[in-house]
């Protein structure tokens, strides 16, 4: 008796239509909860490496569907703020600012300087998806983006070749004291948390691994000195650096919608939260891809 066929997966009509912006795109008519052909995947993947962030829009989906999608790319991260995992998916880290019963229920000041995430591990992140639940609107809230590929390429040809081969350490801990004593949001971390973000030295621009492109390769957030550099001289060139690497000619500005997913390359981009009043709710649930050790 001959086994029966698996059905085929049938191919979905989307469009993925680039932005007017230096960097991104969006991608409408997919829904991420229905099967997904291998070809749909490619194409999808083809646009994530090209744009280097791509926007899902109108993804009414369930946190199971937001995991499952997002490990189509790879395994995921558990974040080391346990606190805020969703319940019952603790590959979701919950973004947000709303307080239940007086305690937040998430991150409210992730994203505050720009960064690139998970860069404080030996293998930082892939990159991450995070999806809108709850949104303060429009306008309000926003999330900008900096090709680090741009960055690197405007570079005058000099600076190229002097920065080519240096190393710098990336530190979970290096502003966390500093946001814990500005706002409520942070827990204190425990010694096993400590213990899981030990400083990493990465290099201070990377290779995409799957493009070959060049990438700056530091941030303000969690850059904390240039390995082998006396301290003011590292200090200085890292100053140098983080103002050339956000110019607004390497930005686009994300405006979110209901419903949208948003998933960004950390290999090419670094991204910052434009902020939220307090008196604004906003919650998105984020999942974040593994990676590879930056070269």
């Amino acid at each position: 008796m001959t086994a029966a066929l698996a059905p085929a997966v049938l191919t979905q009509a989307f469009e993925v239509r680039p932005f007017d912006a230096p960097v991104g795109a969006e991608i409408v008519g997919l829904d991420i909860s229905q099967p997904i052909s291998n070809a749909d995947f490619a194409r999808i993947h083809r646009a994530h490496l090209d744009h280097h962030v791509v926007v899902f829009r109108d993804q009414q989906v369930s946190p199971a569907d937001h995991i499952a999608f997002s490990r189509r790319f790879g395994p995921l991260e558990i974040h080391v703020l346990h606190q805020f995992q969703l319940p019952k998916h603790p590959e979701i880290l919950i973004v947000s600012n709303i307080k239940e019963n007086g305690e937040p229920i998430g991150l409210g000041d992730a994203g505050v300087y720009w960064h690139s995430d998970i860069s404080y591990k030996p293998q930082p992140s892939l990159g991450s998806l995070l999806h809108a639940q709850e949104l303060p609107g429009d306008g309000i809230g926003d999330t900008l983006f900096a090709d680090q590929h741009l960055a690197w390429e405007a570079l005058s040809p000099e600076l190229q070749r002097r920065i080519l081969p240096l190393k710098a350490e990336h530190s979970y801990l290096a502003k966390y004291e500093e946001l814990r004593a500005k706002n409520p949001w942070r827990p204190k971390l425990s010694q096993a948390q400590i213990d899981q973000v030990a400083p990493a030295v990465q290099p201070v621009v990377r290779t995409h691994p799957e493009t070959g492109k060049k990438a700056l390769f530091v941030s303000e957030h969690f850059t904390t000195g240039i390995v082998g550099l006396p301290k003011e001289e590292g200090d200085a060139l890292l100053a140098e650096l983080f103002a050339h690497s956000v110019k607004p000619e390497f930005v686009y500005r994300h405006c979110w919608k209901p419903h949208d997913l948003v998933f960004w390359d950390n290999r090419s981009l670094m991204h910052l939260a434009a902020g939220t009043p307090d008196h604004l709710r906003r919650r998105l649930n984020r999942t974040t891809i593994q990676g590879d050790t930056p070269f």
